[in-house]
């Protein structure tokens, strides 16, 4: 831990500034509090600290994840909102504006403008929905399809990451209990009547 890390967490703790820090003797890894007689009125020992919890852990792992797939998309002129949106025409073809924005977790405001983006560059086309005149839907173009297959083996890369060292039983087991989540608080979320709440 760097030195003004500690002493910022010294002051959370009470311990005012100007005091002593060195290393303590008899505990390894933990850094003597010194007065100015240099006596020592304790330590901090930042092994102590109480670990993570859980959702700060998987707000760590979406944000990893996210840096790694924005760089790993970045030749091929996407980014990792971008690769969300096709992945998802995808797997159901012919969705509104609103529909895809929700199933891609993002503001339909946002949404408008990346599917615009997305047409000009002939990865995806609209047309009339035949249910609704006034409503577009979308669809993958042959392009859209192209630059998916050229971005699933970078994908496949960083997921091959994330689970290397498991093993293949440990790595269903964690996709399990990552669906498990996921079901559970959409769940409460219904329960509590929480509308949907779009990242960006």
């Amino acid at each position: 831990m760097a030195a003004d890390h500690i002493s910022m967490a010294l002051s959370l703790n009470g311990i005012p500034p100007g005091i002593g820090l060195a290393p303590h003797r008899s505990v390894p890894g933990a850094i003597a509090v010194r007065c100015e007689d240099d006596r020592v009125t304790g330590y901090f020992d930042d092994r102590a600290e109480a670990p993570p919890s859980t959702l700060y852990l998987i707000k760590q792992l979406e944000l990893a994840v996210r840096a790694l797939m924005d760089d790993a998309l970045r030749p091929l002129g996407l980014t990792t909102l971008q690769y969300t949106a096709l992945t998802v025409l995808e797997r159901r073809s012919g969705l509104s504006s609103a529909q895809l924005a929700r199933r891609s977790f993002l503001r339909p405001q946002t949404m408008n403008v990346m599917v615009q983006t997305l047409e000009e560059r002939g990865l995806i086309s609209r047309k009339r929905d035949p249910a609704n005149r006034r409503v577009l839907v979308a669809t993958l173009t042959e392009q859209g399809r192209n630059v998916l297959r050229e971005a699933a083996p970078r994908v496949g890369e960083i997921e091959a990451r994330l689970l290397g060292g498991m093993s293949a039983r440990r790595g269903e087991e964690f996709r399990s209990t990552l669906g498990h989540g996921v079901s559970v608080l959409a769940q409460e979320a219904a329960r509590r009547q929480i509308p949907e709440s779009p990242g960006e």
